[in-house]
């Protein structure tokens, strides 16, 4: 039995891990890198290993940095299953046609550049086409039923409460008589967000454990309090007539976005401006949210049954068509928009933020973490100066960061899910994390009697 960390390896993109056990080659996730985009595309364009001796991919949750390459593998010759929960399937495959859509928008915007300088195109990544292989692919299973995926591996998905559909996987691995059990926690979420359940620890008899450390620093705020300061924020923009512009992931974010937003409109904190989902995703994956009461907590649930439109309201209106969205950048009314990407690295958001950056009326809200070199991550280091486009703007927008909207775990319940198997762990493997988080979190754990515990380099191996 070996493990090789080839993603979200000392870094929290890309996560793709290959397990290999009895000749079997299982991928956990097959993320896209996001960064650079020099670096990005080489190292997703290549994989370290051959496609075509893949067995099976068995899927976390459907975030593009753990779901985005499977269009590349698969055009690349892989033919097997992906296992994923049934919510994991059909987000997955409106994300990957979303993002073959960027791949090419963004292919044809470097290749005008190209042309005119006389160099020679680029391909994009994949395409909308490619990504549409992938469905057929998707094997959906149920939350806490174990499934044979290879010889001598059975996997039980159980919920991690991080995006709908997200999970944990639990794999009970035999080789030569040798048992061991592996718990992949992908994105591990939190306890009390709203509309998901509660993330499922990890039990005491777990061997192996490979657990992600994004926020391994640092404990969140509690929910309460980012909700309150994300409602000041915005009164305080819409009272000075400006916009609220979000950057937000299509798939989670904003559907939590949403319904924070309602809920501040229910108890009439806010003044009666109109809000604005811009992102055809995210009116898809809004869709699939209201078919997946199967992921609801007790609150989501009571809310549904009793008629309340949680994911709607009378002031909001999601917005597919270009034109429509175009038309939002031309006004001057206050106004409140959420679109994607989350890292403001493309889609209509780019738009949004160009527009409206040089307005000192304005917020730009970021609210979730941002990879290093994108907009989103200049944006929240207050950078006086951005480049969008080619051309360069002047930050006049105020910039809010509210930190304790995370949908990932901070360090007091990454310490409480690590400290669940601590009895009985031969190793605890920290993954999905800078050095800035994952090396305090390994402090942490060892204070609090965690033992064995690893943060493996890039493409680095461990027999189990």
């Amino acid at each position: 039995m070996k493990i090789t960390f080839h993603g979200a390896a000392r870094t929290v993109t890309g996560s793709m891990h290959l397990l290999e056990v009895n000749g079997s080659r299982l991928l956990l996730d097959c993320g896209l890198f996001q960064g650079r985009r020099n670096e990005t595309y080489e190292k997703n364009r290549t994989f370290p290993f051959d496609v075509t001796k893949i067995d099976a991919v068995l899927l976390s949750h459907a975030h593009i940095d753990h779901s985005g390459n499977l269009p590349n593998l698969v055009k690349q010759g892989y033919s097997g299953p992906i296992y994923c929960t049934r919510a994991t399937a059909e987000l997955t495959d409106i994300m990957l046609r979303d993002s073959g859509h960027i791949q090419e928008r963004q292919a044809e915007n470097i290749n005008h550049h190209k042309t005119k300088r006389g160099e020679t195109p680029v391909e994009p990544l994949y395409t909308e086409a490619d990504a549409e292989q992938v469905e057929p692919l998707l094997k959906s299973v149920k939350y806490d039923e174990a499934i044979p995926v290879a010889d001598g591996v059975t996997a039980t998905f159980y919920d991690a409460g991080h995006i709908l559909g997200s999970a944990a996987i639990s794999l009970h691995l035999e080789e030569k008589k040798q048992k061991k059990r592996l718990w992949f926690s992908g994105d591990i979420g939190r306890l009390g967000l709203p509309i998901l359940r509660d993330p499922v620890l990890p039990t005491d008899d777990v061997d192996i454990l490979l657990m992600e450390s994004t926020y391994g620093d640092k404990p969140h705020r509690d929910p309460e309090e980012a909700y309150q300061e994300m409602k000041t924020v915005i009164r305080k923009t819409l009272d000075r007539k400006g916009k609220v512009i979000i950057p937000a992931f299509a798939v989670g974010r904003t559907q939590e976005l949403v319904y924070n937003l309602s809920r501040m409109y229910d108890e009439g904190d806010l003044p009666n401006v109109p809000v604005y989902v811009d992102s055809p995703l995210a009116v898809n994956a809004s869709d699939i949210f209201k078919r997946h009461e199967e992921c609801y907590d007790e609150e989501m649930k009571a809310l549904v049954h009793s008629g309340h439109p949680a994911l709607d309201f009378k002031l909001l209106t999601y917005i597919t068509d270009l034109e429509e969205s175009k038309a939002l950048n031309t006004r001057t009314d206050p106004m409140i928009i959420i679109s994607a990407s989350g890292m403001a690295e493309a889609g209509r958001i780019v738009y949004h933020i160009r527009w409206g950056i040089e307005n000192k009326r304005n917020t730009i809200m970021i609210v979730s973490w941002q990879s290093p070199e994108t907009l989103g991550r200049k944006l929240a280091e207050r950078e006086k100066t951005v480049k969008i486009m080619g051309e360069t703007y002047r930050c006049r927008a105020e910039i809010a960061t509210i930190g304790g909207l995370s949908a990932h775990a901070g360090q007091d319940f990454l310490v409480k899910y690590a400290s669940a198997v601590k009895g009985k762990a031969d190793a605890v493997f920290l993954v999905h994390g800078e050095e800035r988080g994952a090396l305090p979190l390994q402090e942490k754990l060892k204070e609090n009697r965690v033992k064995h515990i690893y943060y493996p380099a890039p493409h680095s191996s461990a027999e189990l």
